[in-house]
């Protein structure tokens, strides 16, 4: 099902748009519908691999140190 919408842009984007569709070979909706649906696909990603990692993150992975760190900071930067 479709739904007309009214959009108000500055005419040198709109010229713009109808240029990139002509060349997409599309008409202008279409090449609208189609930018629309890129930006929100990029949109959802990111946020998906945001919380992702924040689930990694809260999973305390063990690095192999069990938690201690058998070095000093002194000792990590010491200069020759």
């Amino acid at each position: 099902m479709r739904r007309n919408v009214t959009l108000s842009l500055p005419k040198s984007l709109l010229q713009r748009a109808k240029l990139a569709a002509v060349r997409k070979d599309k008409s202008l909706s279409e090449f609208m519908k189609d930018a629309l649906e890129e930006k929100i696909r990029k949109d959802t990603g990111y946020k998906k691999a945001k919380e992702r990692q924040v689930k990694l993150l809260s999973m305390r992975m063990d690095l192999g140190t069990e938690g201690r760190i058998s070095i000093s900071r002194e000792e990590l930067y010491e200069r020759a």
